[in-house]
Order: C-alpha cells, then structure tokens, then sequence
C-alpha cells in the first residue's frame, strides 16, 4: 500500500524535472491550498480519486478470453489542479494540462488510457483560474515479466500478486539460477568408514569424478598384496568399481574384487568430486 500512497510523489518528482516545467511548482497537497496570496506563479496538485485491481483476461488462440491466474490489471485515477495567476489567462491552464499529458504519454512507460478536464473556475480569494483534470493510469503486473522502464516502477507487484511471488515452492532464488547455469559442480566429503554410502549433489548428474587428493588414483599396498584405489568415475549406466550414479547424486562402495580394494569413503580421509550436468 506504501507505493500506492508514493505515486503522486514520484510523479511530481519526475515533472518537476521535465525542462519545460521548471516555472511551475508541483506539489502532492491535494486538492491544493495556495499559500501565496495573490498567486504569482503556476501551480499543480497531483493527487489520487481511487484505484481499481481487476483480473487480468488475455484471449487464447481461437479468441476466448482466459483469466491469467497471476496476473492482475490496475486501473488508476490520477487527479491534476491547476492554478494559474488571473494575468495568464485561461489559455495558460489547458496548455499546462496539455503539456503534462503528452509528456507523461510520450516521454514515460505510463499507459495512459484516458484524460480529460473540466471548465475554468476562478478563485477571487487569491486572484487565480482553477483547472481540474484526470487521467487515467492502466498498468498490467505479471510476475513473470521483467521490465526495463525509464519511468521508475511505480507500483510493487507484491501488492497484486504478493502470495504467487514470495511462494518459494513455485519459484527459485538467483543463487539457485546461477547453479542451474553451471555445467557442473564441485564439493567434497570426509570419509565415515561405512561400506556402501550415498551423496547428494542437488540434482541427477550425468557424469562424476571421484578422488582422493591425498593419494594417487592407485596405491600399492605392499604389506597386504592390495592395491587401494582411491579414483573413481562415472557416467549414466556405467562406471569405475565401486562408484555409480543416482538420481540426486552418486554412490560409492568400497567393495573388494581380488586384490583390489575400492576405497572411495575411508575413515577420516577427505575425497573431492566433481559433478557434470
């Protein structure tokens, strides 16, 4: 509700700075109380009658409308009160409220759908003309979508679809999208001593490469006419002794085939892997 509340703020900010309107003081006080009496200089009011959030109907291929269950259409009514000292003249106020239209339609991503104004008035009290006008604001919020505007974003999604947005079930952070990007992912494990052991990498690799840096991919065990390996590899239905791969990672086996011994997960030795997507 914050940015609703700060839309005609940003609005007198990014007027305020247009060249053209550096003579004309805009304010958010709505509807305006002029201070200065008589009037010496151009004012405008930039205020908010009412806001209405529908959903949003989008027409299929064979041209059945269908409602977009994320997506929700808001259409805004923006308020303008122009003030004009007596000596401008009432030209002054629709050439005001002319200029302020076309330059939010053509020089900002507003999608201005409406506009219009009443007759002049004049207020004796401060020797000024008043012009009251409206426009009004269509804006669509889809989640999915990712906007470039050079007009600042107005109004936060989350107001209209905060519970699709923040509903991490349905949705990854960008950490997890930079890791999707990877084309493979490296970690390691301390060995536990057990036989047969699993390890989860966060998704089903095609391939692995498993080592222990601390020996050479084959060690001879003199003492007991073995040799310890300590290198295994794997792709998707085959692989060294002793190492496969799952569907959230792989598995090692330090089984013993002659006088060979697997021995990917021995007590208290680090081993490194490497996973391919």
């Amino acid at each position: 509700m914050d940015s609703i509340v700060a839309l005609p703020a940003r609005i007198v900010e990014w007027l305020s700075e247009r060249e053209q309107f550096q003579k004309i003081k805009f304010f958010t006080e709505f509807p305006p109380v002029m201070k200065e009496v008589p009037l010496r200089r151009a004012i405008v009011a930039v205020g908010i009658e009412e806001m209405k959030i529908v959903d949003k109907f989008v027409a299929n291929d064979d041209g059945v409308l269908e409602r977009q269950e994320y997506c929700r259409t808001a259409n805004i009514n923006a308020r303008l009160s122009i003030c004009v000292p007596y000596s401008y003249g009432g030209t002054a106020c629709h050439e005001i409220f002319t200029d302020i239209i076309d330059e939010l339609i053509f020089n900002s991503d507003m999608n201005i759908t409406e506009s219009s104004c009443s007759e002049i008035q004049s207020d004796r009290d401060t020797s000024a003309l008043v012009l009251n006008g409206k426009f009004i604001i269509s804006a669509d919020f889809c989640p999915a979508e990712i906007l470039d505007n050079n007009y600042f974003s107005f109004l936060d999604k989350k107001f209209c679809c905060a519970s699709h947005i923040e509903n991490s079930d349905i949705h990854v952070s960008l950490q997890e999208k930079e890791r999707w990007n990877e084309s493979f992912v490296q970690g390691f494990y301390l060995g536990n001593g057990s036989t047969a052991r699993s390890i989860s990498v966060g998704f089903a690799p095609n391939a692995v490469i498993v080592f222990c840096p601390d020996f050479s991919p084959c060690e001879i065990d003199f003492a007991n006419s073995k040799n310890k390996i300590y290198y295994g590899t794997a792709v998707k239905g085959y692989g060294t002794r002793g190492l496969s791969l799952t569907s959230t990672g792989f598995k090692t086996n330090n089984t013993t085939n002659g006088s060979n011994k697997v021995s990917l997960n021995d007590q208290g030795l680090s081993y490194v892997y490497m996973a391919f997507k």
